[in-house]
C-alpha cells in the first residue's frame, strides 16, 4: 500500500523521467548508440507502466475492466516483442495526457472551488464584557453576536442589530452589487461587507447557513449523473471488455500480435467516458457563478426539454411588495372600520393583509389593542373573527357568498373597476354589512415581459399563469406580459392539478414560484424552479434555485441547460468519431500504436476544451441580465 501511494504521489515525476529517458534514447539512436537507445526506452516503458498497472489492478479488484488495463496489456505485449519505442511512447503519452486532463478539469471546477473558498473560517464574536474574540466558525452558536467590519466576510446567517454597511451578495445571488444593510435587515453567510460595520445576531450557523447549503447542493449536483452519463456508464461496461475480445480475435485470426495490441490502445474509450461528466461540471459551474443552482446532470437534462413554463403570479411575475391603491368606502366610520380590518389581518401572513396593515399604520390609526376571539382562516377565501364585539370578515367574493352577503350594484361596479385595472381586492364586512372594498396593487416586474419573450425565443412553447387572485386581475397581468394561458382563483392543490393535467397532455412542465407557498407544485412539476429564495424549503423541493428574483437568470438557466446537453452530445460524437477514425486508420495502415495514442489523448483534451466553453457561456452578451 505504501508503494502504491508513493507511486501515485510521484506520478508527475515519473512522467517527466519517462520523457527524459525517451529524449536521451533518441539522442543515442541518432549518434549511433543503438544499445543505449533500446535500454533507455525499455527503462522508460517499465517505470511509466507501473502507475498505469496500479490503476488497472485497483479497478480489477472491484470487477471493472478499465482503460488502464487495456493500455497495460498493450504495453506489456509491445515490450515482450521488443517494441520498446512503441511501449515507451504509449506509456508517456498516456501519463502526460492524464496530467493535462487533470489540469484542464481543474480549470472547469475553478468556479465551484472559488465558491467554496468564499466560506469564512473564523468569526469575531462579541463577548458579554463588550470585547470581541476571534473564534473558529464551527464554535459559533445561534444567538451569538458577531461583529463584521469593512472588507470582512459575513460568517453567519442573521439579522443586523446595530451599524450600517454595504454587502456584496454575489456569492449567494450571483449579482455583484452592493446592498445597504441596516438594523433589522437579513444578511447571509459568505457575503462580503464592502463598506461600513455591522453587528449581527446569528440565526443560522455552520452547515445550516444558506451559503453552506448552496455549496452542498453544488457539490452534490456534480455527482448527479445525466441520462447521457448513465447511458455511457452502462455502455462502457460492455464496450471495454468487447475491445479486449476484439483484440484477442484479431490476434488469433491475423496471427499479428502487434496489430492485436494496437487495437487495445486505439479502442480505449477515454474521450467517451469523460465527455459527458466534464460538460455537466462546466454547466453547473457556470450556473453557480451566476446564482443559478441546478441539482445535477439529470435536472439539467430534463430542464433542456421543458416546453411549458407555469408561473405563480404574486412574488414571481410581480414584485410581491403589495400596497393599498384604492379604498371604496361604504360606511361613515371609515377609521374604526379600518382599525378592525387591520387587527383582523394581523392574524394572517397573506401579503394583501400586510399591505392593509401598513396602510392603516401610516394613517396613525390604533388597532393593536383590540381584543380578538374566534378567528378562522378559510383557505382560498379569507379570514373572519370577532373583534372588539364586532363580527369582521375580510376576503374575496367566495367568503362574502359563504356568509350569505350580497353586493349592491354600485359595489359590484366598484369591484369590477378595481379588478380591470389589475388590483387584487379585499371585501370587508362588519356585522353583516359591506363596509369597504380595498384595492391592493402588486407591481409587475419591469423586465418580465421582455424576458418572457426571450424565453420563447429560447424554445418555450407555452407560458401559463396560475394564481389564487381573481380572474380579472389575472387577465390584466397576463395581457400585460404576453402570457398564453391563465387560470385564476385557485387553491394550492388546484395548482398542482393543473400541473399534472399539462403533464398528462404530454407536455414537459416547469413550475416557477417563490419556493415557500408553492412547494407542492414545485415538487409535482418535471422541473421545479424556486425564484429569489434561499430558504430550506426552496432548496429541498425544487430542482433549480434562482438566488436572485431575476427573469434574466431564468432565461440564462434555460439556455444554459440546452447548451450543456448540446455540448454533451458534441463530445460523444467527437469521441465515437475519433475511435472509428483510429480503427479505420489502423486497418488502412496509416495509424500505429504511438500515433494512435497521441490522437486518443488529443481527443480527450478536445472534449475537455469543448466543455470548458460552457464556463464562458453568456459572457459574450449581457442580454440575459436585468
Amino acid at each position: 500500500m505504501k508503494f502504491q501511494k508513493w507511486i501515485q504521489e510521484h506520478r508527475n515525476h515519473i512522467t517527466a523521467l519517462s520523457a527524459v529517458l525517451i529524449i536521451f534514447g533518441f539522442i543515442g539512436k541518432f549518434t549511433g548508440f543503438v544499445l543505449f537507445y533500446n535500454i533507455a526506452l525499455a527503462i522508460a516503458s517499465i517505470i511509466a507502466v507501473i502507475p498505469i498497472m496500479i490503476h488497472a489492478y485497483q479497478a480489477v479488484k472491484v470487477k471493472v475492466i478499465s482503460i488502464d488495463l487495456l493500455v497495460t496489456i498493450a504495453v506489456l505485449g509491445a515490450f515482450m516483442i521488443g517494441e520498446y519505442k512503441e511501449s515507451a511512447i504509449v506509456t508517456f503519452l498516456f501519463l502526460f495526457g492524464s496530467y493535462l486532463e487533470q489540469k484542464t478539469l481543474t480549470k472547469t471546477r475553478e468556479s465551484i472551488k472559488a465558491l467554496t473558498e468564499m466560506a469564512p473560517s473564523t468569526a469575531s464574536v462579541v463577548q458579554e464584557n463588550g470585547t470581541t474574540e476571534e473564534v473558529e466558525i464551527d464554535d459559533v452558536e445561534e444567538g451569538d453576536i458577531v461583529l463584521v467590519k469593512t472588507g470582512g466576510a459575513i460568517p453567519v446567517d442573521g439579522r443586523v442589530i446595530d451599524g450600517k454597511g454595504y454587502a456584496d451578495e454575489a456569492a449567494v445571488t450571483g449579482e455583484s452589487r452592493q446592498v445597504v444593510k441596516i438594523s433589522g435587515d437579513e444578511v447571509f453567510s459568505g457575503t462580503i461587507l464592502a463598506d461600513g460595520y455591522v453587528t449581527i445576531e446569528a440565526t443560522k450557523v455552520g452547515d445550516d447557513t444558506t451559503f453552506a447549503k448552496i455549496i452542498e447542493l453544488v457539490e452534490e449536483a456534480q455527482d448527479t449523473k445525466s441520462h447521457a452519463e448513465k447511458f455511457i456508464d452502462r455502455f462502457s461496461q460492455y464496450y471495454t471488455p468487447t475491445v479486449l475480445l476484439v483484440a484477442l480475435l484479431v490476434g488469433l485470426i491475423s496471427r499479428d500480435f502487434r496489430l492485436a495490441i494496437t487495437v487495445l490502445v486505439l479502442g480505449c474509450p477515454g474521450a467517451l467516458v469523460i465527455g459527458a461528466p466534464v460538460s455537466n461540471v462546466a454547466g453547473i459551474g457556470n450556473g453557480a457563478k451566476r446564482g443559478i443552482l441546478v441539482k445535477g446532470g439529470e435536472a439539467m437534462d430534463t430542464f433542456s426539454k421543458i416546453d411549458t413554463f407555469v408561473f405563480d403570479k404574486t412574488g414571481t411575475l410581480t414584485k410581491g411588495t403589495t400596497a393599498v391603491s384604492t379604498i371604496k368606502n361604504y360606511t361613515e366610520n371609515e377609521g374604526d372600520s379600518l382599525a378592525l380590518v387591520a387587527r383582523l389581518e394581523t392574524l394572517s401572513d397573506h401579503p394583501l393583509g400586510r399591505a392593509v396593515i401598513h396602510y392603516v399604520q401610516e394613517k396613525d390609526i390604533d388597532f393593536q389593542q383590540l381584543a380578538v376571539k374566534d378567528n378562522q382562516t378559510i383557505k382560498g377565501q379569507g379570514i373572519t373573527a370577532e373583534i372588539d364585539g364586532h363580527t369582521v370578515c375580510a376576503g374575496n367574493t367566495k367568503l362574502i357568498a359563504a356568509h350569505k352577503l350580497s353586493l349592491t350594484p354600485k359595489q359590484v361596479q366598484d369591484l369590477h373597476q378595481l379588478q380591470q385595472t389589475g388590483s387584487s381586492v379585499i371585501i370587508v364586512a362588519i356585522d353583516k354589512k359591506i363596509t369597504q372594498i380595498i384595492g391592493v396593487s402588486d407591481v409587475i416586474r419591469p423586465e418580465v415581459a421582455e424576458q418572457l419573450a426571450k424565453l420563447k425565443q429560447a424554445g418555450a412553447k407555452q407560458l401559463v399563469m396560475l394564481t389564487g387572485d381573481n380572474q380579472m386581475t389575472a387577465d390584466y397581468v397576463a395581457d400585460m406580459l404576453g402570457i398564453d394561458e391563465v387560470h385564476a382563483e385557485l387553491l394550492p392543490d388546484e395548482k398542482v392539478q393543473f400541473v399534472k393535467k399539462y403533464q398528462e397532455q404530454g407536455l414537459r412542465v416547469a413550475f416557477i414560484g417563490d419556493g415557500i407557498n408553492d412547494s407542492p407544485s414545485l415538487a409535482a412539476a418535471d422541473i421545479g424552479i424556486a425564484m429569489g429564495s434561499g430558504t430550506d424549503v426552496a432548496i429541498e423541493t425544487s430542482d433549480v434555485v434562482l438566488m436572485q428574483s431575476s427573469f434574466g437568470s431564468l432565461v440564462h438557466a434555460y439556455r444554459l441547460a440546452k447548451k450543456t446537453v448540446l455540448n454533451t452530445r458534441e463530445n460523444v460524437v467527437i469521441a465515437i468519431g475519433v475511435v472509428l477514425f483510429l480503427l479505420i486508420g489502423l486497418f488502412a495502415g496509416f495509424i500505429y500504436m504511438a500515433s494512435g495514442m497521441f490522437v486518443h489523448e488529443a481527443s480527450i483534451l478536445i472534449v475537455i476544451f469543448n466543455a470548458m466553453r460552457l464556463l464562458y457561456f453568456g459572457h459574450e452578451s449581457k442580454e440575459e441580465k436585468s
